[in-house]
């Protein structure tokens, strides 16, 4: 029997092994669902993580304290967070850093353009796939036993107790796995095209998934009809506006529209539909995926002008271009009378000001709906760009509900059942997204998770030692 089951193979997933040895935990297994190839989930794709600091620390610049941290989480989740437990995310974060390098992972300085993130966020060198690759060759050397291709489909649970996992086998009879404690860190279900359907209609059909093939929500549901408690909306989650031409799995960051704040977003009938300089991009890019979802057909159209070029993180595939608006809205496939009034609209109500983008300028319009707040330029300065837009979905928000110690709630918290990860990141992110954030909850409950279940694992080993000897003087 093994002492520790970690089942997922991301970043919270790792922690929580990792974490586990550390404590104490002799043997522990991590099942990952995916091929060795693609192991990793979605943490792959990632670049950073945020991480509340009082000081400058390392490549993070002057302090980024825990109620500034906080403002922005509620700011964006729009109050829907378990306070105590975002608190609790926010204050572990800054111990996170030096963990991480214990385990190989090496930072670099943020990236420039438009993200402003040199304060908040520490960047991995080499990406997601980089510290991903970290954390299984220290858990290698820590002798965590892993194995790929194993996708669990369900659990055993008695009055939220856990007993046993299966594994899946599509070549043969399912494998009974048996530990004294487990944390489930599997993800969410973003890849479920039926259940995303469930939670949106049709409009589902028109999603991007920027992760993995692999996060199909399987022990998600199966906690919940085994009596987990869930937290969240099934039709909140991490998603964005990336370029309509990215592939259907795992098209990653390089996908993503940086260009947003920089110009305007029309839908199908040359419409804009919010504002575009609401605020700081890395506090804000999360909402457009689902404000281009709840567009006609769930199609949008970023468009700026020349002096955009050379501002923002260029995406992978080009961008049309023309030197008129209406050869540009002819490109697009857009009406182009339609077009040109909006954007003449839009150019009449610019107020200008001192334009800077490293601040909430006072470039704004007057008189128009809706409003554009700040970075307002007019358009026209050719050539023009336009870059097609879908909804691309990073992590779903619907979950289970967990305690200050990653402990699952049944109808009272389970005693060997933890959760990290996606499939608990409801508890602090009822809505929005702030850059780097999670990866941070990952970080943070997958250590959490990994420690309480090394500790929860050696009662029961000490219990068990008790009955064993109890049997015998008997």
């Amino acid at each position: 029997m093994f002492d520790v089951l970690v089942i997922g193979g991301g970043n919270a997933a790792l922690c929580a092994a990792l974490s586990a040895r550390e404590h104490g935990a002799q043997r522990v297994l991590l099942l990952e669902s995916a091929p060795r190839n693609e192991r990793g989930g979605n943490s792959i794709h990632t670049r950073n993580i945020r991480v509340k600091h009082d000081a400058p620390m390392g490549h993070l610049t002057d302090a980024y304290p825990e109620e500034e941290f906080f403002e922005d989480l509620l700011r964006v989740t729009g109050g829907k967070t378990t306070e105590s437990l975002a608190r609790q995310v926010i204050r572990a974060s800054q111990d996170c850093p030096p963990w991480m390098q214990k385990h190989g992972v090496q930072f670099q300085a943020c990236l420039g353009g438009t993200l402003h993130l040199s304060r908040t966020n520490n960047f991995f060198l080499g990406g997601g796939k980089a510290l991903v690759n970290a954390y299984y060759r220290s858990a290698e050397q820590l002798g965590i036993e892993v194995r790929y291709d194993s996708p669990v489909d369900e659990i055993e649970v008695n009055d939220g107790e856990f007993k046993a996992a299966w594994i899946a086998k599509p070549n043969g009879p399912r494998e009974r796995v048996t530990a004294k404690t487990v944390v489930i860190a599997s993800g969410g279900f973003e890849s479920n095209r039926d259940w995303l359907r469930e939670a949106w209609g049709p409009a589902a059909d028109q999603f991007l998934i920027r992760g993995c093939r692999f996060n199909m929500g399987v022990l998600l549901k199966d906690l919940i009809a085994k009596g987990a408690q869930s937290i969240g909306d099934a039709t909140q989650g991490h998603c964005v506006a990336i370029d309509a031409r990215a592939p259907m799995y795992d098209g990653g960051i390089v996908t993503r529209i940086d260009c947003v704040s920089l110009g305007i977003v029309v839908n199908k009938h040359a419409q804009r539909f919010y504002d575009e300089g609401e605020d700081f991009w890395p506090k804000r890019y999360a909402i457009w995926g689902r404000l281009v979802a709840q567009q006609p057909d769930q199609v949008g159209y970023s468009i700026i002008d020349a002096k955009a070029q050379g501002r923002f993180m260029p995406p992978v595939f080009p961008g049309e271009t023309a030197n008129t608006i209406a050869e540009l809205a002819e490109k697009i496939g857009l009406d182009a009378k339609a077009l040109e009034k909006t954007v003449a609209d839009y150019n009449a109500a610019v107020v200008p000001g001192q334009f800077d983008h490293a601040v909430l300028d006072n470039c704004h319009t007057e008189g128009l709906t809706p409003a554009k707040t700040h970075w307002a330029q007019r358009l026209d300065t050719p050539p023009f760009t336009a870059y097609p837009l879908r909804p691309g979905i990073t992590f779903t928000y619907l979950g289970v509900r967990v305690n200050d110690q990653a402990q699952v709630l049944f109808d009272d918290y389970s005693p060997n059942c933890f959760a990290a990860g996606e499939i608990m990141a409801g508890n602090v992110l009822g809505q929005g997204y702030v850059a780097g954030v999670g990866m941070t909850i990952g970080t943070v409950f997958g250590r959490l998770a990994g420690e309480q279940a090394a500790k929860a694992a050696a009662t029961i080993t000490v219990n068990l030692k008790h009955s064993e000897s109890s049997k015998a003087a008997a």
